[in-house]
């Protein structure tokens, strides 16, 4: 998202609650507050390395498994019947 520089300037004979409203309204109309509202619980993407680290894990675990599995030191899972 770009910036967004709102700016208001107070005119002559107005007072502080006429100008937050003018601000407040600007801001309303930029778009900026629903923006930020929408993207306020959206999580960023695992990156691609780390994909491959828990990849890399999850398939050395598998490996190990099946090793221990040949040797005799993990029982096979049993079918229920």
């Amino acid at each position: 998202m770009s910036k967004t520089i709102i700016e208001v300037k107070k005119n002559t004979n107005e007072n502080n609650q006429n100008l937050l409203r003018r601000f407040s309204r600007r801001v309303m109309e930029s778009g900026i507050v629903s923006h930020v509202k929408s993207n306020r619980y959206s999580d960023r993407g695992t990156s691609k390395l780390s994909q491959k680290v828990v990849t890399l894990r999850r398939l050395g675990r598998r490996k190990e498994i099946e090793k221990l599995k040949k040797l005799g030191k993990i029982a096979d899972k049993q079918t229920r019947s």
